[in-house]
């Protein structure tokens, strides 16, 4: 692909995909995107091969890629094991001067290192509008006509900025856990926390009818008071770890909690992880942490955080890091779509990282935009649980013909 889109004859790049061909009579491809911005398509369609339905692999090559920026496409890198573990663990709080100023230091030393070791030709192409113009050269590669698309998360801002380029190009596309295009990045970043918030109180009311809760009064109140509380004694004082030689501070104890709430599968290691962090033993919160970060066995780390930041600073410039060496685009605003087919936009009531209400206001921007209502919690819904979701889905991308606007009861 062309680093640089207005300058079609210039540098290049490599985009990395990955195909699984079609077990019968193949009606073409469909295109994945996992979402982030930061996680590898290919690594994830490797490590899921089942994350589509066996009906999707029988009639579609199922493909994925990463985008630009992203682990196998020109990479985004910046620092070392080192590095990412210092500054993942710096406290997201600061109490006073000296912390403040550490904070501004460590963005300072990261942007430094991603202008470095990246450079700038990169960083300014990383956005989401070119991944998007990657995405059509994709199709064209593929033989499709049209654009078989199914986006999670950050994959719904992707595949919502494809569709406003490319309204007549796709055949189908589904976006679940939608994110908001008009939204600015400190107006997404707010939309996130409440819906946090959210995703907490429900794990919370989970927790008090679960046998080992370690939560002793069933009170959402109690309880919250009760993590503000280790929050602030891994502040004062990181909790130990069994794990390696980290430490256990308060941003990566946050780390930990947040990453379990993505998924209501992972609340029984979450209860786990805080029974033992209230004990003072943080290495089940740090495990969990090193998952959301990225963290390998070995110690490495993936460039989805450093990848995050480099599309996140193009998309939106108005809340970029103060350092970063290259200014962004802007991409906030509503989409149309006009002359689209209908595009199924799914929304889960009680999703921590793209709230629901995102995804009704996605639908409505969209000239032919569809709402599926998943009433559940956890971040996305196909392949999330719902069978109903699920079908719905799966019988749009064979036959084109969308569901009616609707909600799913919870694992239904």
């Amino acid at each position: 692909m062309p680093l640089d889109y207005s300058k079609p004859n210039g540098k290049q790049i490599k985009i990395s995909l990955v195909r699984l061909p079609a077990t019968g009579k193949k009606i073409g491809s469909v295109v994945l995107n996992f979402g982030g911005p930061g996680i590898s398509g290919v690594d994830s369609l490797k490590a899921s091969k089942a994350i589509v339905s066996a009906s999707i692999r029988q009639r579609f090559d199922v493909v994925s890629f990463d985008p630009r920026g992203v682990g196998g496409s020109a990479p985004v890198r910046c620092l070392g094991t080192l590095g990412l573990d210092a500054l993942f663990a710096t406290d997201p709080t600061p109490d006073n001067s000296a912390e403040v100023n550490q904070a501004k230091q460590w963005a300072k030393v990261f942007a430094g290192a991603c202008k470095a070791n990246a450079g700038k030709q990169l960083l300014a192409h990383v956005g989401t509008g070119e991944a998007a113009r990657d995405m059509d050269v994709m199709r064209a590669a593929l033989g499709e006509a049209r654009l078989t698309y199914l986006g999670w998360s950050y994959g719904t801002y992707l595949g919502a900025r494809y569709a406003d380029l490319f309204p007549t190009r796709i055949r189908a596309m589904v976006l679940d856990g939608a994110e908001n295009p008009s939204q600015t990045g400190a107006e997404f970043a707010q939309s996130q926390a409440l819906g946090f918030r959210v995703a907490t109180e429900s794990f919370l009311r989970d927790c008090f009818k679960a046998k080992g809760c370690p939560f002793r009064q069933h009170s959402i109140g109690a309880a919250w008071k009760k993590l503000d509380a280790l929050y602030k004694r891994a502040d004062r004082a990181p909790l130990r770890n069994t794990y390696d030689g980290r430490q256990v501070s308060e941003a990566v104890a946050r780390t930990g909690v947040m990453s379990a709430l993505y998924s209501a599968g992972d609340w029984p290691a979450l209860r786990r992880a805080l029974a033992a962090a209230f004990k003072g033993d943080g290495t089940y919160l740090l495990v969990l942490a090193d998952q959301y970060n990225g963290r390998r066995l070995d110690g490495s780390y993936d460039n989805r955080y450093e990848a995050l930041m480099a599309i996140s600073c193009v998309d939106h410039p108005e809340s970029r890091c103060p350092y970063w060496p290259v200014k962004g685009t802007g991409f906030a605003k509503q989409v149309r779509a006009q002359g689209s087919p209908p595009i199924v936009v799914v929304g889960t009531t009680r999703d921590p990282a793209t709230p629901y209400k995102l995804a009704q206001a996605l639908a409505s921007q969209l000239s032919n935009g569809v709402l599926l209502t998943n009433d559940a919690d956890g971040h996305t819904a196909y392949h999330g649980g719902s069978t109903c979701v699920e079908r719905q889905i799966d019988r749009y991308l064979i036959t084109v013909a969308p569901p009616r606007p609707g909600t799913c009861a919870a694992r239904a």
